[in-house]
């Protein structure tokens, strides 16, 4: 593993004018005195994560969002995040902001203990959701000690926040901790909360002023510590993101990310095996899990897009070099350092996958796209390189509010359009995007690309005397025809939308958003002809009156990776290493067997039938209680694949049974078909594919063996076939073993990776056990080198 964190960069300040860099101060000591002015650094070409290096020392379950005034900004759960100044206390919903999305700083936080209201009974903060919409920025956040919801609005990223108090009815209709919540919209204007943890998500609508959940809740997702959902649309899908297993438990945290999609907000979803979200089984659809590098855990996600439209995932992970907080708050509070991440999140094939499927990363790795080729924030004060034509080109004038900043306002009348254009060409395959409002009901606000001249362009307007996104064509001066989406009743045109422009080919797609946060309340896509696909200038646009524009431009459209990286199945079949389970004896049983048995053989083990049949035990392999029997071989040497097809149908909670990686009672990988409870389930029960390890907690003095956690695999069946790939990292000293299961012997779904110092060597093994009552019959154990 890479155990040397990214080195922290520092931002510079950039050559402002005089007038915004005075503008932007008096701001900040209005919102975040403490803090400093927004920093402008140059747009990084590379990062490593953690991004919030430097910033601060964790920062767990992020969200994101790109402000009106150009700025990105995150939110974290409540942590003691300056631990490394010298602070033994937590902040409270913390607050970091950055100009590129990977070079932050601090930029306050939501509630302080002076100001945090009673209501909350002194319960902790987790896990905030921010949105913007009808011009206020809406943070969601969990309030545990309540089981919980609660909401603060503000008008700007860093307040000063108004608290509006919990969004759940008590009882809430979901059985289920009431956190984790996260805010979408539909494209008919009707907006949802996703909110749940501790094994079940649910969602509900809510009122037109967001503050409230109303109407029936819907069970969305279950599963093991299912959690941390969080919902966008892409075509003709909604998928929903969320996480499961354990989100912080240092070196022993088994999250992973995982998804599945519907037709409908509210479901069903299913995973990319076809396997419901509310089916009783563990899932596929793993976005991100641990590769073996440095992160551990990597869950609880949100999305970001940069201005290339590239899409990325915001979540925490855990370092391995230092995988824990020291003890705050006078010794009593003892947290996992989780610290935020950023990653290339890809589409391929329907489906979202970080990087490829390669992984979280721990080296340098190109940047988001923070800058726009063509086009500015006018955050220099005024109009200065930008150019006005067309209809009143004299009524284009800067103006200004305490979001946005500077931004473009055209006051001129009529039906002619007019132009605010900027210095320079866009290229012909691009991404346009504008923040737009309307203040006059008869006015549209627009934004222009491959525009040439009045004659030839691409103009997409919010029309507010239509009540529509309306897209026009223009080229030699004729119309090629608009087409017209209508907007939601309730659209807030007096407050800033996000209008985002993307031109691929002849096929232009037109997204409208409160918050770029791929929840659109109109999406629109058309062919355009060839002659409109050029470069150009893109620019603002206005008819008649009360038009304003801010963010305005654009950049090439990025490439998207459409093949995941290689997995690469096992190699070649080590007859050595291998058993059909066809003989008569019981393995370990006869003179000069391969196998043997660790506190066996175990009662009841038969051969029949080809195959190796284990009744479980009531016996345990877990922490100091190891009473279960291991039946055991020599593993080859170097890297390999083991594989085994478990034929299993249990029926009680703890039956287990499958595979082990085994160096003695304290120290193993374990991936097995399990039967765990559905908590606040009225008794139902999950089988699962269940990947564990054991073994010591490194930051323990000495360190002791304590420590037993799962990750979870892929659905589950009455026959399925387990792997287990087993890596030696060298360099770093450490066993690195990735689970994959299946139901069919030829579709695998691949998980994640568990690692352990190496200290002794491992052996395959089998095992069946915990709770008694079914039989276990495995066909083979199949053993492949590398490949």
């Amino acid at each position: 593993m890479r155990r040397t964190p990214g080195k922290a960069r520092l931002p510079s300040l950039p050559r402002w004018a005089a007038g915004a860099v005075a503008l932007l101060g008096l701001f900040a000591l209005a919102t975040v005195p403490s803090h400093g002015a927004p920093v402008r650094p140059e747009a990084a070409a590379t990062y490593t994560n953690p991004v919030s290096t430097g910033a601060v020392d964790t920062f767990p379950d992020p969200a994101m969002i790109r402000g009106k005034d150009g700025l990105w900004y995150a939110y974290g759960t409540q942590n003691p995040v300056m631990q490394s100044k010298g602070e033994d206390g937590e902040r409270i919903l913390p607050i970091l902001r950055s100009a590129d999305m990977v070079t932050w700083e601090y930029a306050g936080e939501v509630f302080t203990p002076a100001n945090k209201p009673a209501w909350h009974q002194g319960s902790r903060l987790w896990a905030p959701d921010v949105r913007y919409a009808s011009g206020l920025y809406h943070l969601y956040y969990s309030v545990p000690g309540r089981n919980t919801v609660g909401l603060a609005t503000s008008a700007t990223p860093t307040g000063p926040w108004t608290d509006r108090g919990s969004v759940l009815p008590s009882p809430s209709g979901c059985p289920t901790g009431n956190i984790d919540q996260a805010q979408f919209t539909d494209t008919d204007g009707t907006p949802y909360l996703y909110w749940g943890s501790y094994d079940t998500i649910c969602v509900a609508r809510m009122n037109a002023d967001l503050t409230r959940t109303e109407g029936e809740v819907t069970q969305v997702a279950r599963g093991r510590r299912v959690e941390g959902g969080f919902v966008v649309r892409r075509g003709a899908y909604y998928y929903l993101f969320y996480s499961d297993a354990g989100c912080c438990d240092g070196a022993y945290s088994g999250y992973q990310v995982k998804v599945g999609r519907s037709t409908s907000p509210t479901g069903p979803f299913t995973d990319d095996e076809g396997t419901g979200l509310m089916d009783l089984t563990s899932k596929a659809g793993v976005v991100a899990g641990a590769g073996g590098n440095r992160w551990i855990g990597p869950g609880h996600n949100s999305l970001q897009t940069d201005l290339s439209g590239q899409d990325w995932l915001v979540y925490h992970g855990i370092p391995t070099e230092s995988p824990d907080l020291a003890p705050a708050s006078n010794g009593t509070l003892k947290l996992t350092r989780r610290p935020m991440l950023v990653d290339r999140l890809d589409w391929i094939d329907g489906w979202p996958v970080v990087r490829a499927g390669a992984g979280p990363s721990d080296g340098p790795m190109a940047a988001p796209v923070a800058a726009p080729t063509v086009g500015g924030t006018f955050e220099d004060g005024g109009l200065a390189g930008w150019r006005a034509e067309g209809g009143t080109a004299a009524g284009w004038k800067a103006g200004n509010d305490p979001d946005s900043h500077t931004y473009a306002a055209h006051s001129g009348g009529g039906n002619v359009p007019s132009y605010l254009l900027a210095e320079g060409r866009a290229p012909s395959g691009l991404r346009a995007e504008a923040d737009l409002r309307v203040t006059s009901p008869d006015g549209a606000a627009g934004i222009t690309v491959a525009h040439r001249d009045r004659d030839n362009r691409i103009v997409a307007w919010l029309d507010r005397a239509r009540g529509a996104l309306v897209t026009d064509v223009r080229v030699g001066g004729r119309s090629r025809g608009e087409q017209v989406t209508a907007l939601p009743a309730a659209f807030s045109w007096e407050t800033w939308n996000s209008v985002s422009v993307e031109l691929r080919g002849t096929r232009l797609t037109v997204e409208v958003s409160g918050d770029r946060l791929r929840d659109p309340v109109a999406v629109q896509s058309r062919v355009v002809p060839a002659a409109a696909v050029r470069q150009g200038a893109v620019g603002a646009a206005a008819r008649g009156a009360g038009a304003a524009a801010d963010n305005v431009g654009a950049t090439a459209l990025y490439r998207p990776v459409t093949k995941r990286v290689a997995t690469g199945g096992p190699g070649d079949l080590l007859p050595a290493h291998s058993d059909e389970f066809d003989g008569p004896a019981v393995p370990g049983t006869a003179s000069g067997s391969p196998w043997s048995w660790v506190r066996g053989p175990s009662a009841g083990v038969t051969m029949s039938g080809g195959a190796l049949s284990w009744p479980t035990q009531d016996a345990e392999l877990h922490l100091g209680n190891n009473t279960a029997s291991v039946l055991l071989r020599d593993a080859p040497k170097g890297d390999f694949t083991v594989e085994t097809k478990l034929r299993f149908a249990p029926d009680k909670a703890a039956q287990q049974a499958g595979l082990v990686l085994y160096e003695n009672d304290d120290r193993f990988f374990k991936l097995v078909h399990s039967v765990l409870p559905l908590t606040n389930g009225d008794g139902a029960l999950l089988d699962v594919s269940e990947f564990g390890k054991e073994g010591e907690r490194p930051t323990t003095t000495p360190p002791t063996a304590v420590a037993n956690a799962p990750m979870f695999g892929g659905p589950t069946s009455g026959t399925m076939w387990l792997r287990l790939a087993y890596h030696r990292d060298t360099e770093h000293g450490e066993h690195e073993v990735r689970a994959s299961t299946s139901r069919d012997g030829a579709h695998w779904s691949t998980g994640s990776v568990w690692t352990l110092p190496v200290e002794g060597e491992l052996r395959i093994g089998l095992v069946s056990h915990n709770r008694s009552g079914v039989t276990a019959d495995f066909d083979y154990v199949r053993t492949y080198g590398a490949r």
